[in-house]
């Protein structure tokens, strides 16, 4: 299955609507600023008495994770409460799957039961679309993160924080560091860079933790941290998984924290008003000092905050639902 052949038919409708929201790639940049506009509107709802606006009503959205994530799939819960939306989590490793039950099977379960939507988290790159392709048509499906390909909403909700700090991408420095060739994250956040024009995205890592002809991507490359992080407006730190350790990719967390961890004294390079961000959960002195995480340039909680709007409008926009920003406003 190839997931960027597969997108492009099922993400939109004849009229260019989100019907699936599965990759960044491939989506125009009007598109994606009517994420952000909409998200926008929706971000005061937390601020009301009552929490909910009634838009999916009647809806039922069942949160699939093949893996586990409690950030995201808690977000995912909230925002569709939010909406008025019906819930169903799915404990997928208690689950007929893990007896032997095909994944098909399982979705056609789920669809007797009149879902609406699915959430889908797996390990598997390009399962989000795999799953778009064979459930029923009424069904959409918003890709949580698979493998190493896609992780569409965090990238979303990445631009939308900032968007509300800097306005504009068009004359943004961008720094991404870390171990980009395993990152979705880091995938779905250069694609949306890109489209919405940002001046320049940088690439920070060792070498064993880049993907070979990274440069098409659009990226500079840079090995050395506090190169690569010179007069940016944005430092985007990525999430080291502690297997790569225990690998050939890195000789120890000291090492890492030494060459590629953010510390105050190499925030310095930036420029003075920078932000720092990160898709979470943050290895504490391995890809940054707590100083830096709690610090006045950290937007990382604001981040957390803005993802229930961003999901809350991408689900809102996919349903159809062409009144999302009167209604929330």
């Amino acid at each position: 299955m190839d997931p960027k052949k597969a997108s492009g038919k099922l993400q939109t409708d004849s009229n260019g609507r989100l019907r699936h929201f599965l990759t960044i790639e491939g989506l125009k940049s009007d598109l994606l600023t009517e994420i952000l506009d909409t998200a926008e509107s929706f971000s005061s709802v937390a601020e009301q008495a009552i929490k909910k606006v009634p838009l999916l009503r009647g809806v039922t959205v069942a949160n699939l994770f093949f893996e586990a994530s409690t950030r995201t799939r808690t977000t995912f819960e909230v925002a569709a409460k939010r909406l008025s939306a019906d819930v169903l989590n799915l404990n997928i490793n208690t689950s007929a799957t893990s007896k032997g039950e095909s994944l098909l099977d399982t979705l056609r379960n789920l669809e007797a039961m009149n879902c609406d939507m699915f959430v889908v988290r797996h390990n598997n790159s390009g399962a989000a679309h795999f799953i778009a392709q064979h459930v029923a048509p009424h069904l959409r499906i918003i890709n949580a993160g698979d493998g190493r390909h896609a992780h569409p909403t965090q990238a979303m909700l990445d631009m939308f924080t900032i968007r509300r700090h800097k306005k504009e991408f068009n004359n943004l420095r961008i720094a991404i560091v870390g171990d980009v060739m395993h990152s979705r994250v880091a995938r779905s956040q250069i694609h949306a860079l890109s489209t919405l024009g940002a001046a320049e995205i940088r690439v920070v890592a060792p070498k064993t933790l880049l993907p070979r002809d990274v440069q098409k991507l659009g990226v500079h490359v840079y090995h050395d941290l506090c190169e690569g992080i010179k007069d940016v407006d944005v430092i985007i730190m990525l999430r080291l998984q502690r297997e790569r350790m225990t690998s050939a990719f890195l000789p120890s967390e000291h090492e890492y924290f030494h060459l590629y961890g953010l510390t105050e004294e190499k925030l310095q390079f930036a420029k003075p008003d920078v932000m720092v961000m990160h898709p979470g959960p943050i290895n504490r002195g391995v890809e940054m000092d707590s100083k830096v995480a709690d610090g006045t340039h950290s937007v990382i909680l604001e981040q957390v905050t803005n993802g229930i709007a961003v999901r809350m409008a991408i689900m809102a926009m996919i349903m159809g639902n062409r009144h999302g920003q009167e209604h929330a406003s």
